[in-house]
């Protein structure tokens, strides 16, 4: 399939996407939204119009010339640090996290601007280092400070979750770089050293891997969502109860409308819709993929791969925490859950995906051309 077949291919995935995810936000976020604030369109409106600016954000970065683009990476990764730093002195706090800018009715999460501007830096600089990436001081080090500085600030918020994410994009774009196994190997293991005692010294994260291996010893307290999450999907069965019908968005099963969005659509839409979803999902990294391997350019080979990366991540670490397979973290469904700067940043990567898939496409007819 040609690389044009392929971008077609996606957008029609994409649309898909977002169209399920629009009528499952308003189903999940009707009645929570007339219950805070009168009106029961409140969260989709909120929703389309995240949809609508990430749309008119991604037109605007494919109007961007791509050697543009590329020698801003390392610019953006700077203002993203900057954004990072600043959240965590002026940041809103929930939860007792700050992630979040209050900007009036709206909200800008730093993190996620962050892992869109470390995909890009990485791509370009594991591009340009290529050729010394094998030596580890001269060139697996750089992106390995890259990451760790970005990841470092977000878990300062805290926020393991994304931290996770991204130290996960930054190994496979190392991988796919072929850098040495044995840094790899030595890379990863203290990585996971290092998120296993970021879980046994905190007691909240220690209550949620209690929750995850036994969440009924608590129903009413930590084990209490993930169990809401499984009635949900289990009332579901194969059909599902149909589309409104849900019980558990009845105030039952918390952040129905975010984070466990793919539970309301297993309720409602049963096997056949949560299947519908992962295949979905499953296609677009597909075609992302395929759309890489496509690309002669070592830095559209490397954004592509780290832009499908990114949004693949964090659908399966989604999707694995509403069926309880890992331990219950906050990342939303991309392009799906209700989230208004994860909504814009996934219809960003989509729109740079396109974008170094044509690069890609033109600068093999022009290699073939012998320009």
């Amino acid at each position: 399939m040609s690389p044009q077949r392929l971008r077609q291919v996606m957008l029609v995935i994409i649309t898909a996407l977002l169209g399920l995810g629009t009528v499952a936000v308003y189903s999940a976020s009707a009645l929570a939204s007339e219950a805070t604030y009168g009106g029961s369109l409140r969260f989709v409106i909120h929703h389309l119009l995240s949809i609508v600016l990430g749309l008119a954000a991604g037109v605007g970065c494919l109007m961007v010339p791509y050697p543009v683009l590329r020698r801003s990476a390392r610019w953006l990764l700077l203002v993203s640090l900057i954004l990072l730093v600043l959240v965590d002195v002026f940041g809103q706090e929930v939860g007792g996290a700050k992630r979040w800018f209050r900007l009036g009715r709206w909200s800008l999460q730093p993190s996620e601007f962050a892992q869109l501007s470390l995909v890009l830096y990485l791509a370009d600089l594991l591009a340009r280092r290529a050729g010394i990436l094998q030596d580890f001081w001269r060139g697996l080090l750089p992106p390995l400070l890259a990451t760790g500085i970005t990841a470092g600030l977000v878990l300062i918020q805290p926020d393991l979750g994304t931290t996770v994410v991204m130290g996960a994009v930054a190994l496979l774009l190392l991988c796919i770089a072929r850098a040495k196994w044995r840094h790899l190997a030595l890379v990863l293991a203290v990585a996971v050293a290092a998120v296993v005692w970021l879980i046994a010294g905190e007691e909240y994260r220690r209550r949620r891997i209690l929750a995850f291996l036994d969440p009924w010893k608590d129903p009413r307290g930590s084990g209490y969502q993930i169990l809401q999450s499984y009635f949900a999907l289990a009332s579901g069965g194969v059909m599902g109860l149909g589309v409104g019908a849900s019980l558990q968005k009845l105030f039952f099963l918390p952040s129905a409308h975010t984070d466990f969005i793919f539970a309301i659509i297993g309720e409602e839409l049963g096997l056949i819709g949560t299947t519908a979803v992962l295949l979905l999902l499953g296609l677009f990294l597909a075609c992302g993929f395929r759309i890489a391997m496509a690309a002669q350019d070592l830095f559209s080979k490397y954004l592509v791969c780290g832009l499908v990366g990114m949004i693949g991540l964090e659908a399966m670490v989604n999707v694995a925490v509403v069926t309880g397979l890992i331990p219950t973290k906050g990342l939303p469904l991309p392009l799906i859950s209700y989230g208004g700067t994860s909504m814009v940043m996934n219809l960003v990567a989509c729109a740079l995906l396109f974008q170094a898939s044509k690069h890609g496409e033109r600068f093999t007819l022009e290699s073939a051309l012998g320009r």
